[in-house]
């Protein structure tokens, strides 16, 4: 009877010990087709856009304003359709972050704003969840999509981040598209910088593109892209192309993309404290989120937008606004840019 006893204790104390692990370490999760903790069935597929925060005035025209609408909602498309069709959250993100690169509305690629020189810089990064694979550029002046070239960083490297000189010959090896500087200029950005250069501001954070996937594999992918601040200098990087700042994704939890003053982003280590409070706090996407964005940082300072394992969408900020875009398996479709 006691042989029996202490058995059955060290059973019990083993599956407490599997139990334990699962609910804490990354990597370690339900497996795919298990349903949520709330019992309803896990989303096929879920993603949500982002294209910089606090960066439109709600006293903005409308012809401006639905201009900015209807470009997200284009990006978001792309994406829905990539996801519908059984494409990877990889695919999805990458291929949002080029239409909005090529969009001159926003911060990243074509638009992208100008550095205290009178020149362009622009950073992206991309991960994957499923192995936590990840690749970087920063300082870039003539790639003309830098999300494909972090891709190829992150698939055709041993390396996660190359920065200036060394990543546009990392460029020339991989053939991406090149352009000059005066591909990314546009009229509203080089009225922006003069207008900072006059009143000797400090470098102003107008935003960054971002998106999160999940794809019908409960694969997650994050990426982000940008054009950095407006009149930076010394060659600044700000939290786009840093990993676990300004892009994180890991299956076991959730894949996040930032925007915001970027030094504040690394400093707390932004999308890793969210993929964290979920992890080993067992919180909500949405309340890990919460707790970094209101409570962590200080109002102005950004936002985000994140995706769950199970398709759950977060989008929160501390701004008047976030350019931002949500759509999944179960029809929802939306872009929105103020509260």
């Amino acid at each position: 009877m006691a042989d029996g006893m202490r058995e059955t204790r060290g059973i019990l104390r083993h599956c407490l010990f599997l139990t334990l692990t699962l609910a804490v370490v990354p990597g370690c999760a339900p497996p795919p087709d298990a349903p949520q903790a709330s019992g309803t069935p896990r989303l096929e597929w879920a993603i949500a856009i982002q294209a910089g925060a606090g960066v439109i005035s709600r006293s903005v025209d409308e012809a401006n304003r639905q201009e900015h609408l209807d470009s997200l909602g284009k990006a978001l498309a792309i994406g829905q359709r990539i996801l519908q069709d059984g494409g990877t959250s990889l695919d999805a993100v990458e291929q949002v972050l080029i239409y909005i690169e090529d969009d001159p509305r926003f911060n990243a690629g074509r638009g992208a704003v100008y550095n205290h020189d009178g020149g362009h810089e622009l950073d992206a990064s991309i991960m994957d969840g499923s192995n936590h694979a990840c690749g970087a550029v920063a300082g870039l002046t003539t790639v003309k999509n830098p999300i494909a070239l972090a891709r190829d960083v992150m698939e055709k490297s041993p390396h996660v981040l190359l920065a200036g000189a060394g990543a546009e010959r990392f460029a020339d090896e991989m053939g991406v598209e090149r352009v000059t500087q005066e591909y990314f200029h546009t009229e509203h950005r080089l009225r922006q910088w003069q207008e900072m250069l006059r009143r000797e501001a400090d470098p102003d954070a107008p935003g960054t593109a971002g998106a999160v996937a999940l794809d019908r594999h409960v694969n997650l992918a994050a990426g982000t892209s940008t054009g950095g601040l407006t009149d930076k200098r010394f060659e600044q990087i700000g939290d786009s192309p840093i990993i676990g700042a300004g892009t994180y994704a890991d299956n076991a939890t959730c894949a996040v993309s930032g925007t915001g003053k970027g030094e504040e982003y690394i400093r707390f280590a932004v999308g890793h404290r969210i993929s964290a409070l979920m992890a080993y706090g067992g919180r909500s996407l949405q309340d890990a989120a919460e707790e970094v964005i209101l409570r962590t940082l200080r109002e102005g300072d950004g936002g985000i937008v994140g995706v769950d394992r199970d398709g759950n969408i977060a989008m929160v900020f501390n701004t008047e606004g976030m350019f931002r875009g949500a759509a999944d398996s179960s029809g929802r479709f939306e872009v929105a840019i103020w509260k």
